[in-house]
């Protein structure tokens, strides 16, 4: 019965998926950003779900029942992490609408009329994108394996959930995307508050008898930064404050700035869907606390699973529920995964075709054979992700997947304001900082530098600073089309 409903909810979510395409154009504006038509409804889903993902829905316990209450901390960064886009998320419509962008690279190359931008931003977008796709592979066939006792294996689920996304994704862009996202978004909300209410009273007799429990059993699991579980590779236990609020300040910074959401400003109908968005997005956080209620009430368990990432379906399986609800528990996992991993693979495919292909090798396509190449991308990034997601290149734990892809992506944080609020920045300026961040990264991991803070922020200030002084030091070419760029970004409109 457990397999059926999850089959059940696969079938749904590519039937909706699937009829999503049927209203948009055949252009690539209709493909990627959707005739730029989303309302309110559709984009507080689709940034919702796209940001919480298999990491909140199978690595938040995770790291809840490895590290303790550290992990609350995603609702302050989730929160103000969104925050910036209330201001250029506007400014980024108004310019899409104007000159025709529909991705990040795009917009920033377009203004400064350079390839190389172009190129090296769809570079730094690949790089976060193929292991945080990885990442949601990993979930679903986390998912499938605990639910089949292992008959099939997360290499298979990971390619059949992923089939799924592909064909929707394929057919309707980011409209499937969306529509699903939306179905996605209540299913992981509305179950994900059931579970966490059930299996506390299940375990331990209530959620105010479980953390009174703790108290007595393992008190530091409830004082941040500070944990007694096993820490993730590549990580000094315990954590410094140093190290955990750098790491939270990487990833709200980075929030913001990820290609795939930064793309939904172009599709929104106008500047007020996206502040009403920005506005009521901190609701979906809600959905939250009863995940973390349940990797607390995981803690000292008989019988933990081999790996921390696979505790909830473990916890899950192992109580007295019903296979109804086991199964939509299941399936409310592949939602999250789902939600987010067809917005990455849509944006990865997006990106390299019209910031790689027609701005920075300047390539000539028609709408039909843009179209075209999009889709032919999608089957490789996806191919490329799951190859990272079976461990082709090495084991990775589902926390430490995303918070590496959360280095790359916040290196393009200074690169969108300067572009969208700047009027003085320059393409050397923006070149060079996006080089010696991205550098810094590259070095830090290669050469297994420890600091005593988490390498992002260290790239992002080198980058800034970079930015800036190189800007400074070089003059615009053209400094009247600048103008025209900021003013556009800058009207007092809604649209």
């Amino acid at each position: 019965m457990i397999l059926g409903i999850v089959l059940g909810y696969l079938a749904i979510s590519l039937a909706v998926g699937w009829r999503a395409g049927k209203g948009s154009s055949a252009s690539s504006d209709g493909f990627v950003a959707g005739d730029r038509t989303l309302g309110t409804f559709v984009m507080y889903f689709i940034t919702g779900a796209t940001i919480f993902s298999a990491f909140a829905f199978l690595g938040q316990p995770a790291a809840v029942y490895t590290k303790g209450a550290s992990a609350f901390a995603l609702l302050g960064y989730g929160c103000l992490g969104f925050v910036p886009f209330y201001w250029l998320g506007p400014r980024a419509a108004r310019v899409g609408r104007a000159y025709g962008y529909v991705t990040q690279g795009e917009m920033v190359a377009g203004r400064f009329q350079s390839p190389a931008l172009a190129i090296v931003m769809a570079l730094v977008a690949i790089v976060a994108f193929v292991p945080y796709l990885a990442l949601q592979m990993q979930g679903a066939g986390i998912v499938l394996e605990a639910i089949t006792g292992g008959d099939i294996g997360p290499d298979v689920g990971a390619a059949l959930v992923y089939g799924v996304v592909l064909m929707y994704v394929w057919r309707s862009g980011v409209l499937g995307v969306g529509w699903t996202n939306a179905l996605q978004g209540i299913l992981m909300m509305v179950l994900a508050w059931i579970l966490g209410l059930t299996v506390p009273e299940l375990m331990h007799g209530g959620v105010d008898e479980m953390f009174d429990g703790l108290v007595q059993r393992d008190p530091k699991m409830l004082v941040p930064p500070g944990y007694t579980g096993t820490p993730e590779p590549g990580v000094v236990a315990p954590w410094t404050w140093s190290q955990y609020s750098s790491r939270l300040v990487v990833m709200m910074i980075g929030f913001s700035f990820w290609p795939h959401l930064f793309m939904k400003a172009f599709t929104a109908r106008n500047g007020d869907v996206l502040r009403r968005t920005v506005v009521l997005y901190p609701t979906f956080l809600l959905f939250l606390v009863p995940i973390f209620l349940l990797g607390f009430a995981a803690i000292g368990m008989e019988n933990p699973p081999a790996s921390a990432d696979g505790i909830l379906p473990h916890l899950i399986l192992n109580l007295d529920l019903s296979p109804v609800l086991v199964g939509l528990f299941c399936a409310g996992a592949l939602a999250a995964s789902m939600s987010s991993g067809d917005s990455i693979l849509h944006a990865a495919a997006s990106i390299l075709v019209r910031d790689g292909g027609v701005r920075g090798l300047r390539l000539d396509l028609s709408p039909e054979r843009e179209r075209g190449a999009i889709r032919a991308l999608l089957v490789v990034v996806a191919l490329v992700s799951y190859l990272f997601a079976v461990g082709a290149f090495g084991e990775f734990h589902i926390v430490s997947l995303l918070v590496f892809a959360y280095g790359p992506v916040g290196q393009l944080a200074p690169v969108v304001i300067a572009t969208l609020c700047w009027r003085r920045a320059t393409r050397h300026g923006l070149l060079a900082g996006l080089a010696v961040g991205s550098a810094t990264i590259v070095v830090c991991e290669v050469m297994n530098v420890k600091l005593p803070v988490h390498t992002g922020l260290l790239a992002l200030g080198l980058n800034a600073i970079t930015l800036v002084l190189v800007s400074i030091c070089t003059g615009q070419r053209e400094p009247a089309r600048h103008e025209r760029f900021i003013d556009t970004a800058n009207q007092p409109t809604s649209t």
